[in-house]
């Protein structure tokens, strides 16, 4: 019996894992090819478009799940039902206070008209499923939230690439928002779908005004830092642009998604398994247990880092050349400091779930609100004598404030509770 369940889970996460490196690999060829057929302008505001949805999404989830993360895991079954219930209560409000609100600031962006009405519906389409794809995951129910993720990312990206490869009519931002809706709605069927199979209990309880008050408390010291982590990925785009124009946009984001492949690629092999165990073994008591898995996860992650970046480095000329645009090829020198950035964020996250699981919010959210300041002072402090170049570069130094923070925090805390130095300066 040891062996079938042994093999049922080892089944579970290849097959997991492929359904994320096939979302990974399609994401990859698309933003290629998206730099293929559309101009540069084009590609920057997708850029800008992508990370604003993005940043919007915590506003109105109010980052709740991770109070819901810790949450779930030690409420009985038939309770799971109230708690959710709350949570999408919480939302139904903010939806209401804060969409007029992106209305108007949308308006007075400068963005093409088609890409404001795109705005809302995507917006709705991406925090549900995120928020389910969230819950999944921390039920340990990863395959689903990847064929969901493979669905709301992969498929339609898929699609567009096919579209715009025999018909010229879908080389447009237009066709990209249109499919990208899409599979929104198809992948917030499946999560339903999912939802009840799971036979979660509790729904016909009331709603717990003094829980979501307690989670609000918790979730909104965690808002800030997560405002101020995805603040970093939000307004480079916007300060390139004051800099250099939309058209060095594009090319920022091209080179991005390729360097950020890489946390895409770790969230799917390990991150997304490594937390919800780090968890438990916190509320079993199980600190050796968990100190060996935080070792063995930075080992993994800098493994993998090595070898993507050997990897993209030796192919993106190539991919480059393909495309055949001189506002790419001309700032290829950006990605080894994009590369950068992403492997010392991804070396960031080892201690970040680490002290997550431990419930040690505080160092997470100093750490966050530190890059945050870091990367305005940098990028301005050296804007006129580097002009674009400094958002990469204040990018490195933000995730360096963010990984020197969070690691000394997981040290001390080691060392406090045994009085040795740690597993994970160790290696």
């Amino acid at each position: 019996m040891e062996w079938r369940k042994l093999l049922a889970t080892n089944s579970a996460r290849l097959l997991n894992l492929g359904l994320r490196s096939a979302t990974l690999g399609t994401r990859f060829l698309f933003i290629f090819f998206l730099a293929k057929y559309l101009d540069p302008a084009s590609v920057g505001y997708y850029g800008i478009f992508t990370a604003t949805v993005g940043y919007a999404v915590y506003f109105i989830g109010l980052d709740f799940y991770t109070y819901v993360s810790r949450e779930i895991l030690k409420t009985p079954t038939e309770q799971r039902g109230k708690l959710l219930k709350s949570q999408a209560a919480l939302s139904g409000v903010l939806y209401v206070a804060l969409l007029p609100v992106a209305i108007v600031l949308l308006a007075q962006a400068g963005w093409p008209g088609h890409l404001v009405w795109w705005f809302l519906p995507i917006l709705v389409l991406e925090h549900f499923n995120q928020e389910i794809s969230r819950l999944l995951i921390a039920l340990s129910e990863q395959l689903t939230a990847s064929i969901i993720l493979f669905i709301r990312q992969g498929s339609w990206a898929l699609a567009i690439i096919a579209f715009m490869v025999f018909y010229t009519n879908a080389r447009s931002l237009g066709a990209v928002m249109a499919l990208w809706a899409m599979a929104g709605v198809l992948a917030a069927g499946v999560a339903v779908w999912k939802l009840k199979r799971l036979k979660i209990t509790g729904w016909d309880l009331s709603i717990d005004w003094v829980w979501l008050k307690k989670g609000i408390a918790v979730s909104t010291a965690f808002l800030l830092a997560t405002l101020a982590l995805r603040g970093i990925q939000t307004f480079d785009r916007y300060w390139l642009e004051a800099l250099g124009g939309i058209e060095l946009v594009g090319a920022y984001v091209l080179l991005l998604s390729v360097a950020g492949t890489l946390l895409t690629f770790l969230d799917a092999a390990v991150f997304s398994f490594a937390y919800p165990a780090l968890i438990q073994h916190h509320y079993k008591g199980e600190h050796l247990v968990a100190r060996k898995k935080v070792k063995l996860l930075l080992v993994q992650t800098l493994l993998m880092s090595v070898v993507f970046g050997v990897v993209s480095w030796l192919l993106l000329p190539y991919f480059l050349d393909w495309i055949a645009n001189p506002v790419y090829q001309n700032h290829i020198h950006w990605y080894p400091w994009l590369l950068s950035a992403m492997t010392i964020n991804a070396l960031g996250l080892v201690p970040h779930f680490a002290l997550y699981a431990r419930g040690e919010d505080k160092p997470i959210i100093y750490s966050h609100v530190a890059g945050l300041l870091a990367f305005i002072g940098v990028t301005w402090a050296i804007s006129g004598q580097y002009s674009a170049l400094a958002v990469p570069i204040g990018l490195n130094v933000a995730f360096s404030f963010i990984l020197f923070i969070k690691s000394i925090s997981y040290w001390a805390l080691i060392r406090k509770e045994n009085n040795i130095t740690p597993i994970v300066l160790q290696v």
